[in-house]
């Protein structure tokens, strides 16, 4: 479920998009056949690598001129959306059809494309524990998926026909909200066509570089969703979090973050319980407390309403030992104005998701 709403909020992203003054805009689509390897990352999926995957990522873009600041802070880039097919060619993994939102970013004389994308995707096998066991990697059927792509792009080399080639990248995880959840990453080669559809195409506008300058802000969130420990079969939980935060900007792209996180992680409850009767060696008592607190620093990164967030944090309370002490998360945030946003996360120890987080929060 919260993985649906995970797409509604990439869809509300879209939205926001598309709407820019009721301006005309040049748009583009492109197909991209690939042919890849998944990467041994976890020896437990070495029994799912038996093939190379192939599939299409299929692209909808539309590019910016310069008419709002921030796209001349970033070359220019384009907003859209993708979709992949990926046929794994093994039949315990299965397919996936994924959707995402996008953003193109331009390098050397626009020669060079970084796509990045996020969105959902569908698994047509996940594990089942009779008639699927062998898949520990997909959990569910509804995956977070996280793509990117480095290509030599050309525009109308022959009429409105262009042409790109390079590598891509694709994840698919479901961020142990269902056990087991292995994760794969996908990397591929690709190579495709690009056509202009018809449209305003509009110069580049530049303007004066003004210089942003802002106070300390500080940040309140809260966050949730439901996860599941490693262990097979212990059931769903829901968590909370609670975390305040100081913001300072240090120009018109960055701000560097300190603050604390609480958590409240339900899923600990039943893995304590689990190895005190289960492990009796490893010493761990009933009724330990599940609770944690985690001192983090970060940064965020501004695009437009949109923003990127990275952390890294540190538990100073910690009676209960999951994964270590360091923590990571990444967060997409999505600003409503000059204060309140909404932020979708994915908290990490290294490369071992714990969770997807939901969440809204106040900027003052």
């Amino acid at each position: 479920m919260n993985l649906r709403v995970l797409l509604l909020f990439f869809l509300s992203v879209g939205c926001g998009f598309s709407q820019d003054g009721g301006r005309k805009h040049s748009y583009t689509i492109d197909a991209n056949p690939f042919y890849g390897s998944i990467i041994l990352h976890n020896p437990d999926i070495s029994h799912l690598i038996s093939e190379h995957p192939t599939g299409l990522i299929l692209g909808y873009n539309r590019k910016t001129f310069g008419l709002e600041d921030w796209q001349q802070w970033y070359n220019y880039p384009d907003l859209g959306a993708s979709y992949i097919y990926q046929d794994t060619n093994n039949a315990t993994l299965g397919r996936t059809h994924g959707l995402y939102a996008h953003f193109n970013f331009y390098f050397f004389k626009r020669n060079l494309q970084f796509r990045i994308g996020q969105g959902v995707a569908y698994a047509t096998n996940p594990y089942d524990r009779e008639t699927n066991f062998r898949n520990n990697a997909y959990g569910s059927r509804l995956l977070s998926s996280t793509f990117m792509m480095f290509n030599y792009y050309k525009e109308n080399i022959y009429k409105n026909l262009g042409f790109k080639a390079g590598i891509s990248i694709v994840h698919y995880s479901n961020a142990n909200v269902r056990a087991p959840n292995t994760s794969t990453n996908t990397l591929a080669f690709n190579a495709g066509l690009v056509y202009m559809l018809e449209g305003a195409e509009t110069e580049y506008i530049k303007r004066e570089k003004e210089k942003i300058t802002e106070p300390i802000k500080y940040n309140l969130i809260f966050r949730t969703g439901i996860n599941e420990s490693d262990n097979i079969g212990h059931g769903q939980y829901p968590f909370y979090i609670f975390s305040g935060y100081a913001d300072k900007r240090v120009g018109r792209k960055s701000a560097i973050q300190l603050g604390t996180d609480v958590f409240f992680s339900n899923f600990l409850k039943e893995l304590i319980r689990f190895q005190s009767i289960s492990f009796p060696e490893n010493n761990v008592a009933a009724d330990t407390d599940f609770k944690r607190v985690g001192l983090f620093i970060g940064h965020e990164l501004f695009i437009n309403k949109l923003s990127i967030g990275t952390q890294l944090g540190y538990y100073v309370y910690y009676p209960f030992d999951f994964e270590g002490r360091l923590y990571n998360r990444f967060s997409l945030k999505r600003y409503f104005g000059e204060k309140v946003f909404g932020v979708i996360s994915l908290k990490s120890h290294g490369a071992a998701a714990e969770a997807v987080e939901f969440g809204i929060g106040i900027r003052f």
